[in-house]
């Protein structure tokens, strides 16, 4: 669908020399900035996820850091990257947490939001956080950690409806 809302506007491809963050996602994602003209407005509606899965910046923050520390693990990126990817995602976590995070228009989903602030943050180093990390893996670690946590509050919610239910029926 990328391809066909840019190739849309413009049927020419730019080279590598020619390529700018033209769309409104900046080039984060996708071909957003491989072809003139960027992507479709009405394209640009129909991917966007965030006012969906914001809910989950903790969880896509979490699995971040945990896979920032592992491609460090292996060498992929170096200690120092490591470390100014930790302390930007944990900047970002403080700002949600805060319920100071700005949306921009070209967040896409939780994703591109958070790793467009974290590029804002601590620079190019922040692009580096997602190599070899692909888009589908990132949702489906947030979503199963979102549903653990889900999960575990539905049943702490029904430990104390069952508790009130036996206190209400032992005193009636």
């Amino acid at each position: 669908l990328v391809f066909l809302a840019s190739s849309y506007r413009s049927n020419t491809v730019m080279t590598s020399e020619e390529a700018a963050p033209t769309g409104a996602r900046g080039g984060l994602f996708g071909a957003g900035g491989r072809f003139k003209g960027g992507t479709d407005p009405i394209m640009e509606k129909f991917n966007e996820s965030l006012s969906f899965d914001k809910r989950m910046w903790a969880q896509d923050i979490r699995g971040s850091i945990a896979y920032a520390k592992a491609i460090n693990k292996v060498g992929i990126i170096t200690d120092e990257e490591c470390s100014q990817l930790v302390s930007g995602l944990e900047q970002v976590q403080a700002e949600w947490a805060a319920e100071k995070f700005v949306e921009k228009p070209g967040d896409e989903d939780i994703h591109t939001a958070n790793e467009r602030r974290l590029t804002e943050i601590i620079g190019a180093v922040g692009g580096k956080l997602h190599t070899g990390r692909s888009r589908n893996d990132q949702v489906a670690t947030d979503t199963r950690l979102w549903a653990v946590e889900a999960e575990r509050d539905i049943l702490k919610d029904m430990a104390t409806l069952l508790e009130a239910g036996a206190e209400f029926a032992e005193q009636h």
